[in-house]
C-alpha cells in the first residue's frame, strides 16, 4: 500500500511548460520572471513591494537586516515554530528570546508578549523586533502585536512561511496593515512552491530597497545611490555587506504558475481541515482551534492526543501511523530545547505552554493532492491505532 505523506507539492503540465520556457530563453537566473513573481506574491496580498529570495530563512535574514538588527539588540519569537524564525536574529549577531503561545492558536500569546514587555521595559532590555509566526496557516493576534509595537518601540516582522493566503480580521496576510515586513516561503511542503524559495513583502519602499540591495551583495548599479559621481556604464558599488540570496528565474517561473492556483490550493485545504474536523470529533484528540476573525491557510493540521481520553501515547500513536505508510510528523520541537539554544543558557519549563502542547502535537496529511479516499484511511487508520473500533 502505498505512503501518504503529511505534505508535498502540487506539479502539473503548466508548471513543468513555464520551466521548460525559462530554460529555452536567454535568462536563467536575474531575469524578468522574477519581476513578474514578486508582482504576483505582491498583488496577491495588497502589498506595495515584494522582494524575492532564496529562500524563506534568507527573507527572515534579510528583514532582520533591513532592520539594522545586530550586535547587542534582542529579537523576540515564538519558541513553537522552525528554528529559522530565530536563527535570523542570530545570523545578524542578536541575542534571541521567546514568548510563550497561547492555548488554543498555538501562536504567540498576545498576553504573554504584553506582560514581557513590561519586564523588558523596566530592565531596559526591550527587543528590537518580535517575529510573529502565523503557526500552520493561522495568523497571530496581529492587532493587538501591531498596538504593543508602537507603545514599546518595536518593528513587527511576520513570518508567515505557512500562511500566503491566509487572512486577518478582512485584511490579507502580508497587506502592511500590521508589519514592516510579512515572509513567505516556497518551500515544497507550502501551498506554492518554487522547489525552494522565498519573499519579503512591504509597503514601504525604503526597506523594499534596501531588500534588493542585501540580496545582491549589497551592491548597486543605481545612480542616486552612488558614491562616484558621473558614473555609469559597467560601474556598480557595494555600498554594504550584502549576501547573493537571489531566485532564480527558473523558480519564479515555477511560483507564477503555482500563483494561479493559489485560490485552488486554499479552497482544497480548507474543504480537508472542515473535513477532518467532522471526522475526528469523537476521537480523543484536541482538533486546532480556529479564531472566528481569521481565514487560516492551512499549511498543517495539527491534533493533540488528549491523555484523558486514551492510553496510547503521542509516541505510539507516531510510530503505528508511519509503520501503516500514514507518515503523520510533529511540529514543532520548541526552538529553546534544541542543543544550540540550551547552550545559549534556555532551558526546560521555560515556557510551559508550548512545551505542553509539543508532548502531545501530531501533524496529520494536509495537501492539495490528498484524496477524500486518502483522507478517509488516513482516519480509519487513526481510530485502528487508538482502538475506537474502526
Amino acid at each position: 500500500m502505498r505512503t501518504i505523506p503529511y505534505g508535498r507539492q502540487d506539479i502539473v503540465d503548466d508548471d513543468v511548460a513555464a520551466v521548460i520556457e525559462v530554460l529555452r530563453s536567454d535568462w536563467l537566473t536575474q531575469g524578468p520572471k522574477i519581476e513578474e513573481f514578486e508582482r504576483a506574491v505582491a498583488g496577491a496580498c495588497g502589498a506595495t513591494q515584494a522582494v524575492a529570495v532564496s529562500s524563506g530563512t534568507a527573507a527572515l535574514h534579510l528583514a532582520c537586516l533591513a532592520l539594522d538588527v545586530g550586535p547587542g539588540d534582542v529579537v523576540w519569537t515564538t519558541p513553537n515554530t522552525f528554528v529559522a524564525s530565530a536563527n535570523c536574529a542570530r545570523y545578524c549577531g542578536a541575542d534571541v528570546d521567546f514568548v510563550d503561545i497561547g492555548e488554543r492558536t498555538y501562536n504567540i500569546s498576545a498576553a504573554a508578549l504584553r506582560a514581557k514587555l513590561r519586564e523588558a521595559a523596566q530592565r531596559g532590555r526591550l527587543p528590537k523586533a518580535v517575529v510573529a509566526v502565523a503557526f500552520s496557516g493561522q495568523p497571530a493576534d496581529m492587532a493587538e502585536i501591531a498596538e504593543l509595537a508602537g507603545e514599546y518601540g518595536f518593528a513587527v516582522i511576520e513570518d508567515a512561511s505557512h500562511a500566503l493566503g491566509a487572512e486577518y480580521q478582512g485584511h490579507k496576510v502580508g497587506d502592511g496593515t500590521y508589519a514592516a515586513m510579512t515572509v513567505f516561503s516556497f518551500h515544497p511542503v507550502k501551498l506554492v512552491t518554487t522547489a525552494e524559495g522565498g519573499m519579503v513583502v512591504t509597503n514601504r519602499d525604503a526597506l523594499g530597497e534596501r531588500l534588493r540591495r542585501l540580496r545582491t551583495h549589497g551592491i548597486t548599479r543605481k545612480a542616486s545611490d552612488l558614491e562616484a559621481s558621473g558614473a555609469g556604464g559597467w560601474y556598480y558599488e557595494q555600498l554594504e555587506l550584502g549576501y547573493n540570496y537571489r531566485m532564480t528565474d527558473l523558480q519564479a517561473a515555477l511560483g507564477i504558475s503555482q500563483m494561479a492556483r493559489l485560490e485552488r490550493f486554499l479552497e482544497r485545504r480548507r474543504y480537508l481541515a472542515a473535513r477532518y474536523d467532522r471526522l475526528l470529533r469523537e476521537f480523543p484528540l484536541i482538533t486546532p482551534w480556529q479564531a472566528p476573525d481569521r481565514a487560516s491557510a492551512w499549511h498543517l493540521y495539527v491534533v493533540q492526543i488528549d491523555p484523558a481520553r486514551t492510553p496510547r501515547t503521542r509516541r505510539e500513536v507516531f510510530d503505528a501511523m508511519r509503520a501503516r505508510g500514514i507518515l503523520v510528523n510533529v511540529h514543532y520541537i520548541p526552538v529553546h530545547l534544541q542543543p544550540y539554544y540550551r547552550r545559549l543558557g534556555f532551558s526546560a519549563n521555560a515556557y510551559p505552554v508550548a512545551e505542553a502542547y509539543y508532548e502531545q502535537a501530531l501533524s496529520l496529511p494536509l495537501y492539495f493532492g490528498l484524496t477524500d479516499e486518502d483522507q478517509e484511511r488516513v482516519v480509519s487508520t487513526l481510530a485502528e491505532v487508538l482502538r475506537l473500533g474502526a
